[in-house]
């Protein structure tokens, strides 16, 4: 068994996106070590005080509407896939790798990107764990999916190049009642408890049911940044969206207090906050996608249109 554990544990290394070990030693979130934490990430790798770091907050007061900005081209997010997906501890996050067939054009996008993987950040049972905020405003919980471009094989070789990488971020916001969608991954987490630990799930499923309804996918923010861990490489077009997924109390529950950072046999330290402090934005500007919100509350410009034809036609009887 400790092979098998120790095989394992390789596998999850070598799944896991580039950034996940830092080129000066190890790194660890300020709920397992504060001396490791993301304020001496930059001691680890220089690139995690970058210009051009992730996450950041995203306020729309100051977006900017772009043109380019439309509608995604999802391939293979709406069938379940062939081939077994794994559901993985990395020691830092939970992660499901995803097989092949899976990717994202469109909306503004340069190329087509391939999905590898999606992973989760969340918080702790008084506090919530996005890593993006919006308007000042932190969610409960944050999925991330991994993209790499389509020229690359190699993820590391496509984290030096400032388009190699496309990650779709989704917030989360407490519902009253269960997202069945989810049930596959909350069952997983089970089997995943410790560091190391991975097992394939007991089916594949459409990734977009994972995600908010289709019509509101057209709403988003993009920016150039990061990876959100060490070594943070600035290679990464982010793509934030503005409407949580809904998921219960219960289902949250599910991540903050039955995943462990610690593996098997260790001193059990709960996988809890584990999340990177918003970055400086600096001189990078984020702009909305033609749908998106330019400020908190507002109806977008088509939408307005809409709403105001119908009082004219009124006026002119």
């Amino acid at each position: 068994m400790p092979f098998l554990r120790t095989a394992l544990s390789f596998l999850v290394l070598l799944l896991l996106p580039p950034g996940t070990e830092a080129s000066g030693g190890t790194w660890c979130y300020a709920t397992q070590d504060a001396a490791c934490g993301p304020a001496h990430w930059e001691a680890l790798d220089h690139q995690c005080g970058g210009a051009n770091q992730s996450p950041i907050n995203v306020d729309r007061k100051t977006v900017r509407r772009s043109r380019e900005l439309d509608a995604f081209v999802f391939k293979g997010y709406n069938t379940a896939t062939a081939g077994a997906w794994s559901i993985a501890n990395s020691g830092h996050a939970v992660q499901v790798n995803l097989g092949s067939g899976i990717s994202v054009s469109g909306a503004g996008l340069p190329a087509v990107y391939n999905a590898l993987q999606f992973h989760f950040h969340w918080g702790n049972p008084n506090g919530n764990g996005s890593e993006h905020q919006l308007d000042g405003n932190q969610y409960p919980m944050e999925v991330h999916i991994v993209h790499m471009h389509s020229k690359y094989t190699d993820i590391k070789v496509a984290a030096t190049d400032p388009n190699g990488l496309a990650v779709l971020g989704f917030f989360y916001k407490v519902s009253d009642t269960d997202n069945t969608n989810y049930n596959t991954i909350i069952d997983g987490l089970q089997s995943v408890s410790y560091s190391g630990d991975s097992v394939d799930l007991a089916s594949t499923f459409r990734l977009d049911s994972l995600l908010p309804p289709e019509n509101l996918l057209n709403r988003y923010y993009r920016y150039r940044g990061s990876l959100t861990t060490p070594g943070c490489a600035e290679a990464v077009i982010w793509t934030v969206f503005e409407d949580p997924i809904p998921i219960s109390s219960s289902q949250l529950s599910a991540f903050v207090n039955s995943v462990h950072f610690s593996a098997s046999g260790q001193t059990e330290v709960k996988m809890q906050d584990n999340f990177r402090p918003v970055q400086a934005l600096n001189r990078r500007r984020i702009y909305a996608s033609k749908q998106a919100s330019l400020s908190s509350g507002t109806i977008p410009a088509l939408s307005i249109v809409l709403l105001i034809f119908p009082l004219l036609a009124i006026r002119l009887l």
